[in-house]
């Protein structure tokens, strides 16, 4: 969803103006500190210039949306945060007025000159106007594009072609701060489903104007919101701090979890009533490898190997939990477990605007499905993922609507026989005798997949070219960091690449934007264009859920395989470990935020932390 930025002024080490303080304790009272680890490293704190899960995970606990999801109900619950109340919506679901509650205030910051300083309705309006604003360059206007705001197109189309500025003051029809305290959104088309968007804290939560221009093109370093952190200091790709915002409202732990939901209720029974945040400091390091990473938790250096953003990692799954039970050496320490199918899906795209791959010719439809048909996903998930997934049928994830785990297609399949048939019938034959295919216009074939440096995705090149050797197929690697990748992709400049999502909402709907040809660069990778399905995607949009609904699910997922502009490889599955002293962890299944939901036994600390 989101370009990568480069954060300027930002030094090892470095902590600027307005950076946070740990507040200090009551007397007597310990400093509990969250230590947690990304398997990646972040981008930018800017929610407008985000889309990546690492980032993502940071700024909700800094930014609040006007809504949240009930973090222990099972299926997911929408609930207001910063809104008073739950919207009031027209009949036709194209009118949404929210109310937020008075006496939230943003995190004490410089650029409020020492003013206290309320969220009000026009923050909301703002968030929503930085994506829109062609000069910001973010690429979650594709996404924000979707919701059909009254006016809000037609004015961005007026100012790229009169190359004017974004008027921050100008009033949007559909997007209204209509006093003080009342937010209005008209949408051109019903949704009934639009409730979910305001539930993104991390990328829609309430962000003051005077902020970003006080900051300026350093605001990726210096987010302030009204949540119950803020950041301390930032390493960039080694460590960031955040720290409890003193002057947070008060917020007690409450939560609606079904009545049979064992877990749930048990969780709510000893977290009812706590003040939030709980804990003081959370210290994310970032370790990409993972050995270091698992030996870290090992060495109680890490209270958690948990989380989206770095359960176990697979490479170690049969030390962790042989067998799917946790090892006896850590349940002698009191580790605790929990193990679930993530609502989430890995793929290999492929770019349609290249000239090998990309296109739907019958020819070149043949080659993504051969391509597809040659990966080995079964060796896949048993060698490398130590059985911690299960193959995908298509692009929508567990847990979400349009999900059926009876549905079988090809795109699940492996089978090298077809693949090689499918390049014989269609001209992708060796004619030079080297062993490997040409084009059918006899020029070289050459597969060229981008990577990442990391141990586990060069396994898995390993086996990818040993898969495509295998049918005759020659591909070679490119090789780089995530954020250089993503940039890359977002341009439409890698030709295959490998990655994941994870669902924002528990609508699969969400997941067919890759697909979605006016996203084409944003969240559709691919960049895959076909009317027939941009069509159906709009249906999909406004239609009420039920059976006819989850019909156009199935046509959405039979256009996926046809076509094969992703291939859907596995939805995996986490391994979360974390030490006993770690209280109220639940693992989300939409969202990111959770760091002040849970609390630090100190009773059960060992001796030595220096906590």
């Amino acid at each position: 969803m989101k370009a990568v930025v480069a954060v300027l002024a930002l030094l090892v080490g470095w902590a600027g103006s307005g950076m946070a303080q740990t507040p200090a304790p009551a007397p007597g009272k310990p400093v509990k500190v969250l230590k947690v680890a990304f398997r990646s490293a972040e981008t930018s704190f800017d929610p407008s210039q985000i889309s990546d899960l690492y980032s993502r995970t940071i700024t909700p606990h800094i930014f609040e949306g006007l809504y949240k999801y009930d973090h222990l109900a099972r299926p997911a619950k929408i609930r207001p945060l910063i809104a008073a109340a739950m919207p009031e919506v027209s009949a036709d679901f194209k009118t949404w007025t929210i109310r937020t509650r008075p006496g939230i205030y943003f995190a004490d910051d410089p650029a409020f000159k020492g003013q206290r300083r309320e969220v009000v309705a026009q923050d909301f309006v703002y968030a929503i106007q930085r994506t829109v604003d062609p000069l910001q360059r973010s690429e979650l206007w594709t996404w924000i594009e979707t919701f059909g705001i009254v006016g809000l197109a037609d004015y961005r189309r007026s100012l790229i072609a009169q190359k004017a500025p974004f008027d921050y003051d100008r009033a949007i029809p559909g997007l209204r701060a209509i006093d003080r305290y009342t937010l209005r959104i008209e949408l051109e088309k019903t949704s009934p489903r639009f409730l979910s968007n305001l539930a993104t804290s991390d990328l829609l939560g309430g962000v003051a104007r005077e902020v970003v221009e006080f900051y300026g093109d350093k605001i990726g370093a210096h987010p302030v919101g009204t949540g119950p952190y803020r950041l301390k200091s930032w390493r960039r790709s080694s460590e960031i701090v955040l720290v409890r915002n003193p002057g947070y409202r008060d917020e007690f732990y409450d939560a609606a979890p079904a009545p049979d939901d064992a877990e749930g209720q048990a969780i709510l029974a000893r977290m009812k009533g706590r003040r939030i945040p709980m804990i003081d400091e959370v210290r994310v390091s970032i370790i990409p490898e993972d050995q270091p990473r698992w030996l870290s938790f090992l060495n109680g250096q890490l209270d958690m190997i948990a989380g989206t953003y770095g359960p176990v990692p697979e490479s170690f799954i049969t030390s962790a939990m042989p067998n799917g039970k946790l090892a006896p050496n850590l349940a002698r320490k009191g580790v605790q477990s929990q193990r679930e199918v993530n609502s989430d899906v890995a793929f290999t795209y492929f770019n349609m605007e290249d000239p090998v791959v990309g296109g739907n010719s019958p020819d070149k439809v043949a080659l993504r499905r051969a391509i597809g048909l040659a990966m080995d996903v079964p060796r896949e998930i048993t060698t490398i993922l130590r059985g911690q997934a299960i193959p995908a049928q298509s692009n929508i994830m567990p847990h979400e609507t349009g999900y059926d785990p009876a549905f079988k297609s090809e795109a699940g399949d492996y089978d090298p026989v077809r693949a090689r048939a499918l390049l014989d019938v269609y001209g992708y034959v060796d004619r030079d005798g080297d062993g490997f295919r040409e084009l059918p216009d006899g020029q070289p074939l050459v597969i060229e997949k981008a990577t990442l440096s990391q141990q586990i995705y060069r396994q898995r090149d390993e086996l990818l070219r040993k898969n495509l050797e295998a049918v005759g197929l020659r591909v070679v690697f490119k090789v780089g960091e995530f954020a250089e990748m993503l940039k890359l992709a977002r341009a439409g400049k890698l030709q295959v690449w490998s990655l994941a999502l994870s669902a924002a909402s528990p609508d699969g709907q969400g997941n067919l934007y890759p697909m979605h040809g006016p996203q084409a660069g944003a969240q559709n990778l691919a960049r895959f264009k076909l009317p027939a399905f941009d069509a159906l995607f709009d249906r999909l949009e406004v239609m009420p859920d039920g059976p006819e609904r989850d019909a156009l699910f199935l046509e959405a997922k039979k256009i996926g395989v046809a076509y094969l502009p992703y291939k859907p490889t596995a939805h995996r599955i986490s391994s979360d470990l974390w030490y006993p002293w770690v209280v109220g962890y639940r693992r989300p299944l939409f969202w990111q935020e959770w760091w002040h939901l849970v609390d630090i036994d100190v009773d059960k600390l060992p001796a030595r932390s220096s906590r």
